[in-house]
């Protein structure tokens, strides 16, 4: 997960929403992806989708069979169903998403039964840091709104 929250950081370092995925079998690294949707002009460019295209060309297989994704946030329903097409065996998330989580927290699309694959789930793993992350970046950027709303407000000197 701290691998995760590291390709996170990058996404905000592109002006993303700081999330991180990573794709693994055992203890080998297939896919790792951070939120590019904005920067790739591609609504489907979430960080687990990443980590799964990436763990897909590798493998030359998009049956992704006994492996975890770590993620840092709840996946949304999109990227759930990438999961179960995908055959990953298990879900680790960081923090809940209250808004879209598919996962348990709005939607259980994971873990429906009338899906043909079933995802093994743990939720909650380093959730205060994770969700510390996203938090703060959104702090950020709703202060770098009102801030530049304040300086379109004011007068030009001259």
């Amino acid at each position: 997960m701290r691998h995760a929250m590291v390709l996170a950081a990058r996404a905000e370092g592109i002006g993303e929403i700081p999330v991180g995925a990573v794709l693994v079998l055992g203890d080998e690294i297939l896919g790792e992806g951070w939120n590019r949707s904005i920067s790739d002009h591609d609504a489907c460019a979430h960080a687990e989708i990443m980590a799964l295209r990436a763990a897909g060309a590798r493998l030359e297989n998009y049956r992704l069979l006994d492996t975890t994704l770590y993620v840092t946030l709840e996946p949304c329903c999109m990227c759930a169903g990438a999961l179960i097409h995908s055959r990953v065996k298990r879900v680790v998330y960081g923090a809940r998403d209250l808004k879209t989580g598919a996962a348990g927290s709005v939607f259980d699309i994971l873990m429906d039964p009338r899906h043909n694959h079933s995802v093994a789930l743990t939720g909650g793993v380093l959730a205060e840091v994770c969700s510390a992350q996203l938090s703060d970046f959104f702090k950020r950027r709703r202060a770098e709104k009102k801030a530049a709303k304040l300086a379109a407000r004011q007068p030009a000197s001259s």
